[in-house]
């Protein structure tokens, strides 16, 4: 992928200094143990539109009520990862100003954090354990740079174009927020049973696997800086967190209806649909019979 050179973001927020804390984690009154917490998300940690949802329902508490941020800067101009992060970012602004151009109140970028640990978020207290995620509620993407590594060596899913993705689908969670599809999602949680609500999670984890595959078809239209291989890195990436895969790593049984994000080739299939057709259109999980 030929992102050197490229415009950089400057909606990227640094707070890796800032210490966050690594010890228990905070939510509506109820601390839980780091242990504890990536046991509650093996299945469901990776691009979370909201991990802490996920751990209020598994533990009856929280209120998500905001929390104070932490102090942020701009990242060190000499550091490669930051300025990756920053080039893709800014490429997501592009693609999405132009496609959501006219629509509502446009496209209003999201903040990008970049975290050591632990840090406060709209949604309560984020940890590097629940992998990267999206807080509505102060619309930001959090990010520790650490997750790359756990990318590569741990889930088998190396490459830039593959980091590319994870933040794209992020940033596709950032759409579906601006299109009023993460309130109703969460509207309709209050009224439905667990399964009924893991169901709803994939399909919204789906659609935001196929808006990333539309940003990266409207990306290498106007960028070209795909090479030999980049897309496989994401379809991959795509296929190694799907429930399916995490659960049979994790525990060697998969279980259908605990599942949050969807299986392997579903999650590789919706990106794979965004890349091929670049319509937002043809993202609709949710009247899909078939996912």
């Amino acid at each position: 992928m030929r992102w050197e050179g490229g415009r950089e973001s400057s909606n990227v927020e640094d707070r890796r200094g800032a210490g966050g804390g690594l010890g228990g984690f905070g939510l509506g009154g109820r601390s839980i143990g780091i242990g504890t917490v990536v046991v509650a998300l093996i299945g469901g940690w990776i691009f979370g539109i909201n991990p802490l949802t996920m751990l209020n329902l598994l533990t009856g508490g929280g209120d998500g009520a905001p929390v104070a941020q932490a102090p942020a800067h701009a990242p060190p101009p000499d550091d490669r990862e930051a300025a990756f992060v920053s080039t893709v970012l800014a490429n997501t602004e592009d693609v999405w100003g132009q496609l959501l151009q006219g629509q509502g109140g446009g496209y209003r970028a999201p903040k990008l954090v970049l975290y050591r640990g632990a840090t406060p978020t709209g949604c309560g207290r984020g940890q590097a354990a629940m992998g990267p995620f999206y807080c509505p509620s102060d619309q930001r993407v959090y990010l520790d740079l650490d997750f790359f590594d756990t990318l590569n060596r741990r889930l088998g899913a190396p490459g830039d174009f593959a980091q590319a993705y994870v933040i794209a689908h992020e940033v596709g969670h950032h759409v579906q927020n601006l299109m009023g599809i993460t309130d109703r999602v969460e509207q309709l949680r209050g009224q439905q049973s667990e399964a009924q609500a893991n169901a709803v999670s994939v399909r919204v984890e789906l659609q935001a696997d196929c808006l990333a595959g539309v940003w990266a078809h409207h990306s290498q239209q106007t960028k070209g800086w795909l090479e030999g291989g980049d897309v496989e890195e994401a379809l991959n990436a795509a296929s190694q967190i799907g429930d399916d895969t995490l659960q049979k790593k994790s525990r060697g049984v998969v279980v259908p209806e605990s599942f949050t994000h969807g299986t392997s080739a579903q999650r590789a299939n919706w990106f794979r649909r965004g890349l091929q057709s670049g319509n937002v259109s043809g993202c609709d999980t949710f009247g899909s019979r078939e996912l």
